[in-house]
């Protein structure tokens, strides 16, 4: 009984062996994986050479004035959504209904986007009964860029 169970445990043993061997690559699947990974070593090397080669660089300035640029409809754009939705909560101050009632679409065709374009308070004055069919940012998933 004693040696049954030795020859039990080492059949396990080897059993675990075997499926480790298994398991593992061959010799020639990693002969294969290192020339795969050698060549994209030198896909990216070649890359980075050219990379690093280029002459269309970007200058300080010209990032600079880019960032500049992009503050500056940043800014106009927190400007304008500000503006259209003190003009909104304003009007919907009277009105009835939920401010997303007010808010959809209508069947006449799609309506201006409401931080792109400068809202008529004359129209929505005299849509108090039906659906004004406004789209915001947020319907769109659109968000505010982040600063550079």
């Amino acid at each position: 009984s004693g040696q049954l169970q030795a020859l039990q445990q080492s059949c396990r043993h080897m059993e675990a062996e075997l499926k480790d061997l298994n398991s593992s690559m061959t010799t020639p699947e990693i002969a294969k994986e290192i020339e795969a990974l050698k060549k994209d070593c030198a896909s990216y090397t070649e890359k980075l050479e050219r990379i690093k080669s280029a002459t269309n660089h970007v200058t300080p300035e010209e990032k600079e004035k880019v960032c500049r640029e992009q503050q500056l409809y940043r800014r106009e754009w927190r400007r304008r959504k500000r503006m259209a939705t003190e003009l909104l909560d304003a009007i919907l101050e009277g009105y009835p209904k939920s401010k997303k009632q007010f808010f959809v679409s209508t069947e006449a065709g799609p309506c201006p986007r409401l931080l792109s374009q400068t809202l008529s308070l004359f129209y929505l004055l005299g849509a108090t009964q039906e659906e004004v069919g406004i789209e915001t940012d947020e319907d769109h998933g659109v968000v505010l860029p982040a600063t550079v």
